[in-house]
């Protein structure tokens, strides 16, 4: 069996420094309860990581970051990758916390090019996933911010109406292509700013290349919850790939998967750890029905 390392893969330069702000913010408080509202990267064997450095995640699907925040009395509070909204900032001041920001440089500039379009009055289309914190950061900023999932999303302005659109930066290179079309057949005067980060753009289309090269089977190691690692299952399927497996780790491939299969690839999102993506490729390399599983030291996850 042929197996296919993907490259680029694993972590994106965003996740390696909130993961190293954490870290550091561990060192440098050691006495002083430490949480991180929601999830410092969208996977959770480095959320459990980041417990052993006494920093406990405070997450709930179904609220804000600013309720969130109402759980946090004291100490300090990082606020993730994907970007905070400024209110949530100004209300973890009020309330004493000392912030550590770990948003992505990326998501920050989006941010702002956002801003910098609502100064000039224009309607904001912003192109991302319902509840996703980076999405979430972004509505908040003003009531003229309109988030776009699907075409069905696209609003009716009044004529003349100003439009900026953009989107966030983990979205499929491909989706986002096609909502644009959809927008400026509606909107032709619009003005469009693509915000898909380098990190996400280049491994996207290196999934979606693979096309050319007749694999069975595609593992993509990657948190559920992580928006780019579930894009680059969805290009991979829409590339013709037999089967594409989303997997957290090596314990999800099971021998019914690889049955008369020649040519495995492995790819791995934007915020997996590498430690988890060798121990899938190590475990590949040596494929034999009924080879033992290696056992995962959350120790060496970050």
């Amino acid at each position: 069996m042929e197996v296919i390392k993907v490259t680029p893969r694993g972590y994106c330069k965003g996740v390696t420094r909130a993961i190293a702000l954490a870290k550091k913010t561990a060192q440098e408080y050691p006495d002083t309860p430490i949480y991180v509202l929601g999830m410092l990267v969208h996977n959770a064997y480095v959320m459990e990581a980041l417990k052993q450095l006494h920093i406990q995640p405070i997450d709930d699907k179904t609220k804000t970051r600013m309720e969130l925040l109402d759980q946090i009395d004291e100490g300090v509070v990082i606020f993730t990758a994907h970007g905070i909204a400024p209110q949530v900032i100004e209300k973890a001041r009020a309330k004493g916390l000392i912030c550590v920001d770990a948003s992505c440089p990326d998501v920050v500039k989006t941010q702002d090019i956002v801003k910098d379009a609502l100064t000039k009055g224009s309607e904001i289309f912003y192109i991302g996933k319902k509840y996703h914190p980076e999405a979430e950061a972004v509505l908040s900023m003003d009531e003229h911010v309109h988030l776009i999932t699907c075409e069905r999303d696209i609003p009716d302005m009044p004529e003349n109406t100003k439009i900026f659109v953009t989107n966030q930066t983990t979205m499929s290179i491909f989706d986002i292509d096609a909502l644009f079309q959809s927008i400026a057949k509606q909107y032709p005067n619009a003005e469009f700013c693509e915000e898909i980060c380098n990190a996400t753009r280049i491994r996207q289309q290196a999934v979606a290349d693979l096309k050319q090269q007749q694999i069975d089977v595609l593992y993509v190691v990657g948190d559920a919850h992580s928006n780019n690692s579930n894009r680059l299952a969805a290009i991979a399927k829409d590339a013709g790939i037999p089967d594409v497996y989303l997997i957290d780790d090596v314990h999800g491939i099971f021998d019914e998967q690889l049955v008369n299969k020649t040519k495995v690839a492995i790819t791995s999102g934007a915020s997996t750890p590498t430690y988890l993506t060798a121990q899938v490729i190590a475990y590949l390399e040596n494929y034999e029905p009924g080879l033992t599983k290696p056992e995962i030291d959350i120790q060496k996850i970050i």
